[in-house]
């Protein structure tokens, strides 16, 4: 009895031990979702410091985004790249304003999949570092605003795979809401001079809040997907930044219509 239990628990191990690296390798790949994206579309600037007139035009943008998640686990990561230049001019026509920025976006996200993994939700937080410019050609003293901000952003997405005349289609959804953060900006009547040549510090450094500095980031995305790993993407960004602190106001609104591609593959490391 004892020689038989020995051979089925032998025929036993050899089924099951060559599964062990194979899972442990599936589980250690890594499924990653990789976008580029141009976008054209209006921009409305503010910025009290340079100017009390409001001013509108146009933009373009670079969005680049990498997804990276492995099997079998819940978290996920993201990160994008976000590059915006604006030209704007006043309402008089008489005046122009040049604005641009570099927002970097990286965070983790909790994933729940439904209905046969075509639904997903995704929850978590995302850090954001944001470094731009505004360009007023007008001015001759203070000229530009530079704009520096890190922020905590709570974040939110919902994604679902459909068919559409035969064709694969995936639609997301992504939020993006202000927590805390800090940013840089001179004070009221304050010059750039004051700050940097002659070293005088005037609450240059602020505590911000979804109160003092609110900010709504949303995309909302289309993929047609054109073989297994690419996929069309058409998608809308609009970026609302705007803050009221040192007694100064300043926003951003920017509205992007995307188009870009998209692609889907794994890395699985090697087996030594």
């Amino acid at each position: 009895m004892k020689t038989i239990s020995k051979y089925l628990f032998a025929l036993l191990a050899l089924f099951t031990l060559p599964n062990l690296p194979l899972r442990a390798q599936v589980d250690s790949a890594k499924v990653i979702t990789s976008s580029r994206m141009i976008g054209i579309g209006g921009t409305n600037i503010l910025d009290t410091y340079l100017s009390a007139e409001h001013f509108k035009g146009f933009g373009l943008s670079f969005l680049a985004t990498v997804e990276r998640k492995r099997p079998y686990r819940r978290w996920s990561t993201l990160m994008e790249h976000e590059a915006n230049l604006s030209f704007t001019r006043d309402r008089a026509n008489s005046r122009k304003e040049l604005e641009g920025a570099y927002n970097f976006y990286w965070g983790k996200l909790y994933n729940w999949s439904f209905c046969d993994d075509k639904l997903i939700l995704q929850a978590g937080g995302v850090a954001n570092v944001s470094l731009g410019f505004i360009y007023n050609t007008s001015n001759s003293n203070n000229p530009a605003q530079a704009r520096a901000h890190l922020n905590l952003m709570p974040t939110g997405v919902a994604a679902y795979r459909f068919t559409l005349f035969n064709k694969q289609m995936l639609v997301r959804y992504e939020l993006n809401l202000p927590l805390v953060g800090v940013m840089f900006s001179p004070n009221y009547g304050q010059s750039y001079y004051e700050i940097f040549n002659r070293g005088n510090y005037d609450h240059n450094v602020v505590f911000t809040t979804f109160a003092n500095a609110p900010e709504w980031r949303q995309m909302l995305t289309i993929d047609a997907k054109l073989s297994n790993s690419w996929a069309l993407r058409l998608g809308y960004l609009g970026n609302y930044q705007q803050y009221k602190v040192n007694n100064l106001k300043q926003h951003v609104y920017t509205h992007r219509f995307l188009i870009g591609f998209t692609r889907r593959f794994s890395i699985t490391p090697r087996a030594l």
